[in-house]
């Protein structure tokens, strides 16, 4: 196949990706003999299009992926999608809106309808941006976390384990979002920095010979739910007031002053409201006093008119009636008007400026509340009522870390990890939503739960506790009759926790609760990639539920990276313009095109201008199209362990230039080896050449690397590595070497460098492959089928280089590492002396040793026209050069001036080098650990540096 002119990334990829799919070799092809490798992709939410931080976690998922397939591996990429609850009706919702409808127009069910629809839309964008970026998946395995078979793998682990106890419903506090209404998880609110106001308040003891005592607060409108104010039992100021009552301001309830260990005494005035109902923190005091929880906010984030009274064993208790200057105000309006009737009421004494953070809705902005409601919880600290001789959740999460079952990287995480699960509450699972798996409960006019599969299942749960309590109903009445005599259930409204359903995709996609092969092959999985911000959403969750549920840790390793953000370091987000999309990337494109793509159906349509501004900043002439190959290098380049990345897309130029440079260097390969029997091996009668075996000795160093680099998730390291050895090594040494030794011959037949320069590119292209899989299999077709005589039809395929130790050769190492030294040195002469690169120069070497097999290539790429030797240069004068012990002159006509200047600098800067090495080693000398070996070698370069400086001297000192 012969290969066209220039590398057109747009020509190659989609044709490649196609035939791979379609051959099956993305299947995990199953060898008993052969170890297995498994990845799950996190699942990407169906809520658009993928953005950077998928495209770096699917470079390095496909990497491992298509390097453990090259390895023999049973290799299983599995792909899916979540339904991401919350993020995808936010979405239906929105685009309903802009119709003039909404959700409760349109029923729950037409509702559901809609965010199918777009599933269907969003889902098949995403699996077509992973096909573009080169993801080898199993697409035959491709699940939805909203299908039936893995929505009955969702009712299968909630049934059972509220079976054994540790699924429950209960009053809690949660982080609610008063606009969406529902409860939401930690990861979905921002605390966002901002300025606000501390307010002083008195509180009136209640006794007339009391003391009354000043609050500090930054949320005045809570403190019609107070229970007490706490102060530090050791804080001196208060130690007589402990157990004295209060009269609440505006409300005139009477509180109590408690005394609490996690009141810190130099924040305010060191006493502390306590409204358990609305401050997480005041829960836990108010927990550990057992005071009541007082909920004074409805679900939309006003005040009550009668407020919720209950205590922590869940008792109900008679409502406080709420002042009613404040019933029906959002909290906002209610701040200020407390604030006003409490100035007015001499109770407030002071305000002050207070910088806080705000919690706040990443999707709705909105100020979230912490409040008190129904919800489903999974207990993390509980032992299972089926069998209490097994460990909590929490402590089987803990145990497979601390004995090994399952390590991070970097291991630092583990840290984290432990201190989050040793804190760990009780999970909530139930979101206020319609789009979710639903939660199978139902509910009887008395308020008894019922948990089951099935409706009909719920009703027999039902009529048999109706004929407990005393009714003597037929056992085998349908529901259609129940519901004739009166005896309806109905079904909680409430879904399940986008992240509850995500927890158990290592298992439920392998076929559970069978016992599948696949389940026997891939569970645990190799390594789970993730980025660290759901650590504790996600993995920790897919650890306890896995290891609680099958008896296996979910996975061996957890690889977490950090997450993509923009050459300056900022967050990308829509709102500030600086979002990149790895599409655009691939494809390119214009500015025009993308200031659009950018500003059309904002939610925020004032955002525009500023949007408009820092995308003619970042692209002023739009994006070029880099191709799928150079992206990938580009991430791969990036992912060092664990830190973030400050993704500059100009980097992908340098990557571009390196296909081209593997591109231009395969053309010139397959040109040079039109010989037949170049699929054959080296004769035996023919002596391989040391230039040649140089570079087969640095390819070996170079496997060995780039299999370490991948088996220790360092890809950073094993792209530095390709890249090195492929533009540094093989494209601007040997190729220029080999072009010398295939001229020497007349452009002739030479076995040995056809076949190195075949063989090493061959290897090279497999070594490049997982990190860009285009590229390398278009020019693999066209080297394999003229190096390999048993060719594979695939590079996916083909067997991983194996690294071949015997194959080093020291002594054609040190000849081209002084070759090379030779060629820098003239080279770098020739650049000082400001010389035509197009006229040759003559050079002579003074040495006493031999260096008649380095001058065709010596003259070749240094540009000399002769190369003479002599073991004494009479009068060197002209510009003179040291490599090792051997003296290398340019004979031309100087500027004695000139060169004399050129010459009084060199020598300053080996002064400069020699103060150095002496300073380093008079440390190592002080050192009592210092290597021996580092000594030595400060010294050597010690006494090169003056041998050098010698030699310049009395270069200079000939001058006239």
């Amino acid at each position: 196949m012969e290969l066209d002119k220039n590398f057109q990334p747009n020509q190659i990829e989609q044709r490649w990706y196609k035939t791979w799919e379609e051959s099956g070799h993305f299947h995990p092809n199953i060898n008993k003999k052969a170890s297995s490798f498994c990845i799950h992709l996190p699942p990407p939410n169906i809520t658009g299009t993928l953005h950077m931080g998928h495209a770096f976690g699917q470079t390095i998922m496909d990497s491992l992926t298509r390097f453990h397939r090259m390895k023999g591996c049973n290799t299983l990429w599995l792909p899916g999608t979540d339904h991401a609850g919350i993020a995808t009706q936010i979405v239906v919702e929105r685009q309903l809106s802009n119709q003039g409808l909404s959700k409760l127009t349109l029923g729950r069910e037409k509702f559901i309808e809609k965010l199918w629809e777009w599933k269907n839309i969003s889902g098949n964008t995403i699996a077509n941006q992973m096909r573009r970026i080169g993801c080898s998946v199993d697409w035959s395995k491709a699940y939805f976390t909203m299908d039936d078979a893995y929505a009955d793998c969702v009712l299968e682990i909630f049934i059972r384990l509220y079976q054994e106890g540790l699924i429950y419903r209960g009053k809690r506090l949660v982080n609610w979002d008063p606009v969406l209404g529902t409860a939401i998880s930690d990861i979905e609110v921002e605390n966002v920095e901002e300025e606000g106001k501390m307010w002083y308040i008195r509180y009136p003891s209640s006794e007339s010979s009391g003391q009354d005592v000043i609050v500090a607060t930054t949320r005045p409108e809570t403190m019609l739910g107070d229970v007490a104010v706490a102060v530090h039992p050791t804080d001196s100021r208060y130690a007589s007031l402990v157990g004295k009552m209060l009269t609440l301001p505006l409300v005139n309830r009477q509180i109590p002053i408690i005394a609490d260990q996690s009141v810190d005494s130099a924040f305010g005035t060191g006493c502390l409201k306590i409204t358990p109902a609305h401050d997480f923190n005041d829960y836990e005091v108010g927990k550990h006093h057992q005071t009541e929880l007082i909920n004074i906010l409805t679900l939309d984030g006003k005040i009550r008119s009668e407020a919720e009274v209950i205590d922590f064993d869940h008792h109900i208790k008679p409502p406080y009636l709420l002042p009613t200057a404040y019933v029906g105000l959002d909290c906002q309006t209610a701040r200020e008007k407390i604030v006003a009737d409490l100035k007015k009421a001499g109770y407030l004494l002071d305000v002050k400026p207070h910088q806080l953070k705000v919690p706040r809705g990443d999707r709705t902005g909105v100020v979230i509340e912490p409040m008190l409601t129904n919800q489903w919880f999974v207990a993390m600290n509980k032992v299972s009522q089926q069998d209490p001789t097994q460990l909590t959740l929490a402590q089987k999460a803990i145990q497979v870390v601390e004995n090994k079952k399952v390590r991070f990287v970097p291991e630092n995480w583990v840290n984290t990890y432990n201190q989050w699960m040793h804190n760990i509450q009780d999970w909530c699972i139930s979101r206020q939503l319609w789009w979710g798996h639903r939660i199978p409960a139902w509910y009887d006019p008395d308020g008894n739960i019922y948990v089951a599969r099935q409706k009909e299942e719920a009703y027999q749960q039902y009529l048999k506790k109706l004929n407990q309590t005393g009714k003597n109903l037929d056992t085998n009445l349908s529901i259609a009759d129940l519901q004739e005599k009166g005896f309806v259930l109905k079904q909680d409204e409430d879904v399940l926790d986008t992240w509850f359903s995500s927890a158990i995709v290592p298992f439920a996609t392998l076929g559970w609760p069978n016992s599948t092969q696949e389940i026997k092959i891939f569970l645990p999985s190799s390594v789970l990639v993730t980025g660290y911000e759901i650590l504790f959403f996600w993995v920790a969750r897919m650890i306890m539920i896995t290891t609680h549920f099958t008896g296996k840790v979910p996975f061996d390793t957890v690889y977490i990276h950090g997450m993509v953000r923009d050459h300056d370091g900022k967050k990308m987000s829509k709102s500030e313009g600086n979002v990149i999309d790895p599409v655009d990337l691939l494809d390119g494109i214009d500015l025009q095109a993308l200031l659009h793509k950018r500003t059309i159906g904002l939610r925020r349509p004032e955002t525009a201008p500023q949007i408009a501004q820092t995308t003619k900043k970042l692209f002023p002439e739009g994006i070029p199209n880099y191709g799928a190959d150079a992206l990938r290098f580009t991430m791969a380049s990036y992912a060092n362990l664990g830190r973030n990345i400050n993704f500059d897309f100009k980097r992908c130029k340098g990557y571009r230039n390196f296909c081209n440079k593997l591109w231009h260097a395969t053309r010139f390969v397959l040109m040079n080896t039109q010989n037949n029997d170049c699929q054959q091996p080296i004769p035996s009668d023919i002596k391989m050449h040391w230039i040649d075996e140089w570079i087969i000795s640095r390819l070996q160093t170079t496997i060995a690397e780039v299999t370490d680099a991948f088996e220790n998730y360092r890809f950073d390291l094993a792209a530095q590595a390709l890249y090195e050895f492929t533009w540094n090594e093989y494209c601007s040494w040997y190729l220029e070497l080999a072009k010398t030794k295939l001229i020497q011959n007349g452009g002739g037949y030479n076995i040995s460098t056809q076949r190195t320069l075949l063989t090493t590119l061959e290897t090279l292209l497999r070594l490049i492959h997982p990190i860009m899989p285009f590229i390398t299999e278009e020019l693999w077709q066209s080297v394999a089928s003229r190096a390999l005589a048993d060719k594979k039809p695939f590079i996916i395929l083909a067997p991983w280089p194996i690294s071949q130790p015997d194959l080093i050769k020291e002594t054609a190492l040190a000849k081209v590492a002084i070759l090379k030294k030779m060629v820098e040195a003239v080279r770098h002469l020739r650049s000082e002396m400001h010389l035509d690169p197009a006229i040759k120069i003559p050079l002579i070497i003074e040495s006493k040793e031999s260096f008649a097999e380095f001058a065709p290539y010596l003259q070749s790429l240094a540009r000399l026209s002769t190369i003479t030797s002599t073991e004494k240069i009479a009068d060197p004068q002209a510009p003179c050069v040291l490599v090792n012990d051997v003296r290398l002159m340019l004979e031309v006509s100087i500027d004695p001036e000139a060169e004399k200047i050129r010459l009084a600098k060199e020598i300053i800067k080996l002064d400069k080098e020699f103060a150095t090495l002496l300073i380093k080693l008079e440390k190592l000398d002080q050192s009592t650990s210092a290597p021996i070996a580092l000594i030595e070698q400060t010294k050597e370069k010690q006494i090169l540096c003056q041998t050098k400086k010698t030699a310049l001297q009395t270069q200079l000192d000939n001058l006239p």
